[in-house]
């Protein structure tokens, strides 16, 4: 019997043993850095013709690690090698594959700020920010473990004088998870840990700018007893490796987390059959958002304050969840727009492995230059109150940038930007302000703050997004509380962390037999 689900604590670093644990783990990763790393096919160490560098955002001199660039040909191989794997692996119990889950999230707590220090270096995420992805990850592990038990139990059926019937889940088959860098641990893990224990075989692609995080991940995986070729491990390029194994015909299913653009692009190809394919690809997607705030009249000003900095900057903003439109209502909006700036001037911006920083890079040059395009955008279409610049070094840092006097149908208000930078709207009314949250394409997160009663409710029924906070910010989503997934151009609704996740990676079986009765 195991205990009842229960969501990690977060590292307390205003403990001085937390803090010495944390920068002994930094000194302990960098003397790490700069290893080369293989691909993982069948279990087996393979390498490629082509490599890549993964490099320290905020010290682009700095290479964390040497990378295999896998061919499509490659990536095919690892689908091969999740398929043999799959003959045997989904005749393992429910609870033995939730057995070697529970390993995994033992063996990621006892190396907690070694990985938090690995995101911390590769992913650019301040100390709070990287330790709750880790935390996180540790929850996706216990939760779904519990959740494939759970699935493995006899399933609900109404009685039939006559027969007996039971629905069991079966696992889908070898499929492809495509991973995002702004959660290199949690996501990329999330998505793994649920596919593998409902009893199917994966292929992770990471993303190019955090493979690192992933390989260590896939040593403690190993580490834990995951057989050979349940977990294959391939890096490259999207163009290459992605491609490879979406469009390979054995791929059964795909889970992805990343931009609308390549979401839509995966959809388009998984829909298309390749030659002995005989079946219909299944896609998990998650695809972003440009997520709102609401600040109505009445709202507790500096309570909401809290909230919408938090939910714009925390990560530099690079959360699908993160608050890129403020909605205020005229009669707050002066006041609340001096606080905002005056505190958004205040965050500092520096190496994420400084605790002292609130702000770290941004992921890489690309992200930048294309930030900065934006905020000239953001300028023209109103005003900038803060920030708007990059600042000098030799990592990607942006500062924290507020846009104000935007109207609703302005690029900065519709675009996903990615980045610190929060574009401020004006509402006449609590109805324009819905009206304004849900004009977009996405429909991710929101967060309303308001004392009126009959207004929280009205956002319940009438903000069209999958995960709504009143009075609280619109990131932060922990497992098992608040699944996660959204409407729209937002994906597929999946709803990670939540008790409907791991039905995605099977499909229902129902098994029907007449009784005899004797006599």
């Amino acid at each position: 019997m195991y205990t009842e689900f229960k969501n990690e604590k977060l590292t307390d670093f205003s403990q001085e043993a937390n803090r010495s644990a944390q920068l002994e783990a930094l000194k302990l990763v960098r003397s790490r850095l700069g290893r080369e790393y293989d691909l993982i096919i069948g279990g087996k160490r393979v390498k490629s013709r082509k490599r890549f560098n993964s490099i320290n955002p905020a010290d682009r001199s700095e290479i964390i690690g040497t990378f295999q660039g896998a061919s499509a040909e490659r990536a095919a191989e690892a689908v091969d090698a999740a398929t043999r794997a799959f003959g045997e692996w989904r005749r393992f119990s429910a609870e033995h594959r939730a057995d070697l889950l529970f390993r995994v999230a033992e063996l990621l707590r006892g190396r907690r700020f070694e990985m938090n220090a690995w995101m911390m270096l590769e992913a650019g995420k301040p100390w709070g920010e990287a330790d709750a992805d880790t935390a996180e990850a540790i929850d996706f592990c216990e939760f779904y473990a519990r959740e494939a038990l759970r699935y493995a139990e006899p399933q609900p059926l109404v009685p039939l004088p006559g027969e007996t019937n039971e629905l069991r889940y079966l696992p889908l088959g070898a499929g492809a998870v495509i991973a995002p860098w702004n959660f290199p641990c949690a996501i990329t893990l999330g998505m793994t840990a649920a596919a593998f224990v409902a009893g199917n075989t994966v292929v992770l692609k990471p993303s190019s700018d955090a493979p690192a995080v992933a390989a260590l991940l896939m040593e403690i995986l190993e580490e834990a007893g995951v057989p050979p070729g349940v977990v294959n491990f391939v890096t490259g390029s999207g163009g290459e490796a992605g491609e490879g194994v979406v469009k390979c015909a054995r791929t059964r299913f795909v889970a992805f987390t990343g931009s609308k653009e390549t979401g839509l692009h995966i959809v388009e190809e998984a829909a298309r059959p390749r030659p002995g394919q005989v079946w219909i690809k299944r896609v998990i997607a998650e695809m972003g958002g440009k997520d709102f705030i609401i600040v109505d009249e009445d709202a507790d000003l500096d309570d909401a304050l809290d909230g919408v900095v938090s939910s714009a900057f925390g990560y530099q903003g690079q959360k699908c969840s993160a608050c890129s439109r403020l909605i205020l209502h005229e009669k707050v909006y002066a006041d609340f727009v001096e606080r905002l700036v005056e505190r958004t001037a205040r965050i500092r911006v520096g190496p994420a492995s400084d605790p002292a920083s609130g702000m770290g890079p941004v992921i890489n040059e690309g992200a930048l230059h294309r930030i900065l395009k934006y905020v000239e955008t953001g300028k023209r279409e109103g005003k900038l109150v803060t920030g708007g610049s990059a600042l000098e070094g030799n990592g990607f840092f942006m500062q924290p940038t507020v846009i104000i006097d935007v109207k609703p149908t302005a690029t900065v208000a519709r675009e996903e930007i990615f980045g610190p930078v929060l574009a401020v709207i004006r509402a006449g009314s609590f109805d324009e302000a819905v009206a304004i949250a849900n004009d977009s394409e996405y429909g991710l997160t929101g967060a309303v703050y308001g004392t009126n009663q009959g207004r929280l409710e009205r956002a319940k029924t009438e903000c069209h997004v999958g995960n709504l906070y009143l009075n609280r910010k619109c990131t932060g989503a922990m497992v098992g509380v608040h699944p996660f997934g959204g409407f729209n151009m937002s994906g597929t609704n999946s709803k990670a962390g939540g008790r409907d996740y791991l039905m995605h990676f099977t499909q229902a079986k129902v098994i029907s037999e007449k009784t005899f009765v004797s006599g």
